[in-house]
Formats: C-alpha cells, structure tokens, sequence
C-alpha cells in the first residue's frame, strides 16, 4: 500500500521553511532570502520516494500582521496548517526549545494534524552545544543535507495510506507563470535593498511557454514614484542586472529553455493596504 499526503511547513518567518523545500524536491522552487517574510503565498512541492509521496506546502511565515498584505500572508499560513494532514513545525535549534504552535499562530486550540517539531540550521551549533531534543523531534540542515532521510522517515510514519495524487516524475503543482513571478520577486530582493523589496510585486503580463525562446513580459509594481527610479537604476542598470538574476532562475527551472523576458516597472499606490490591488495581485486574504 503506498502513502500520499499534504505536509506543511509552518513556523515563524525566517527559519527555513524555503531551503527544506527546496532542498527535500531536489530542485529551487521557492524563494529564498536572508530577508523574512519573502514567501507571501504557499509553494507546493513534491517528492515521491518508493512508495510515498510527500506533498510538501512551503507557507508563509506565522508573523504578526502590520498592514493588509501581512493579513493575507497569514490568513494564507493558517489555510496551509488547517488543511495539512501533517505539520512540520521549524524552529532553529539555537534558539531551543520551540514555543508550542499553537501559541506561535493564535490558534484557539491545537491542529487536528500531528506535529513534527523541526529544529532547523542544525549546521550552525556545534555538537557539544546541541540540546537533548525528545526522541520524536528531528535536527537538520537543509544546507549540508543532515536529518533530511530521519526526517521523511518521521514524516512517513504518519502519512494517510492510499494513492498517489501526482505524476511521480512531477516536481510541483503551479504553472510557470507562478514560478516566474516568484523567481522575479526572488531577484528584487537580491538586488534591492533595506525595505524596498517588500513594497515590489509582480504580475505576469504575458507568458508564451511554446515559443524559442519562452516569452514572459511582467510588471514590477512598486508604491511610490521615488521607488520606480531606484528599481530602474541608472541608465537602466538596477532592472537589468534584476532582469539578468530572474531569467537564469526561470532558465533553469525550465530545463535551460531560452527565456526572453521583458521588464516594466510601475506604480501602485499603498499596494500592500488595498484590498482591490491585493485581489489583483492574488494576495486576497480569502
């Protein structure tokens, strides 16, 4: 009998949630930053080993919200825990022991679902100075690959019995366009600094998967008119080099399939607080 199910990755923002997925499907589909709170929306991932297949849901991180798009953030993290029928809890091992879940998200009760406490960046405390953890409770690294087999061997244990949901040779469950919307935002942090890429969203205008090379036209959406030069550079350079960064993402998740991708920068006023511009942007808290 083989075993299928959903998996989420819940925690606190920063601690991990991206690289794990990333390094448990083998492949880069989630955005990964020292910045927190740099995944708005889930990312499903999928690994199938023997006869399992993890369905693994990278969410937002459990924060306290500021404005509307941090309602969104969380109104979609708490949707990911609600629906899972396993939770893999992070917490970074040097800041041992983890608060309980349900305190950390403001749950009125405890998740119907079983929880895996995941002390993660196991990498960066020395092995005399690890804690005694509870024989149930896993340490890793997603970095140096530690844990990664104990921990789908826990997480197995407590997956449901019954049939696969997905193609075994799929690696994720959202088209590209989702994934080239991701890796753009990805770039906007890598290149942008202090807070401006928070206040940068991306919508894709136009994505011709079928043509040589891939078309994709996207907007770049900032908040105010001084954030637009900034983004463009001088003499263009910020958004090129920006532009340069997503394209070989998008390249390589595409099996290095030549990309064209073309860049507009425009604004949209308290984007981050406007329930239409939220909606538009597919950041609806509902």
């Amino acid at each position: 009998m083989t075993r299928c199910g959903t998996i989420v990755l819940a925690g606190r923002p920063n601690v991990g949630k991206s690289t794990l997925l990333n390094a448990l499907v083998g492949e880069h589909l989630a955005i990964v930053s020292p910045k927190p709170q740099s995944t708005r929306l889930p990312v499903v991932g999928l690994l199938t080993k023997d006869d399992t297949q993890y369905i693994f849901t990278d969410s937002p991180g459990l924060l306290e919200p500021q404005y509307r798009l941090h309602e969104a953030m969380r109104a979609a993290a708490l949707r990911a825990i609600d629906d899972a029928e396993v939770i893999a809890y992070l917490h970074p091992l040097g800041e041992y022991p983890a608060p309980p879940l349900a305190t950390v998200a403001r749950l009125e009760r405890a998740p119907r679902a079983p929880i895996v406490n995941v002390y993660t960046k196991s990498d960066l405390v020395s092995p005399s100075n690890r804690p005694t953890v509870q024989p149930s409770d896993v340490l890793l690294s997603a970095v140096t690959s530690e844990g990664l087999d104990a921990l789908l061997a826990v997480l197995r244990e407590r997956l449901p019995e019954g049939p696969f949901h997905y193609d075994p040779e799929e690696l994720a469950t959202q088209p590209m366009r989702f994934f080239a919307s991701e890796f753009i935002r990805e770039a906007a942090f890598e290149q942008l600094h202090e807070e401006l890429p928070y206040s940068v969203a991306c919508e894709i205008d136009e994505f011709r998967e079928g043509a040589e090379p891939v078309y994709i036209r996207a907007v770049l959406y900032v908040e105010r008119e001084s954030q637009k030069g900034i983004v463009i550079g001088e003499g263009g350079r910020t958004i090129k080099a920006l532009g340069a960064a997503a394209r070989a993402k998008i390249e390589t998740l595409l099996g290095d399939q030549r990309v064209f991708l073309e860049l507009h920068v425009k604004v949209l006023p308290k984007w981050r607080r406007n329930e239409p511009a939220l909606k538009r942007l597919g950041y609806a808290a509902s």
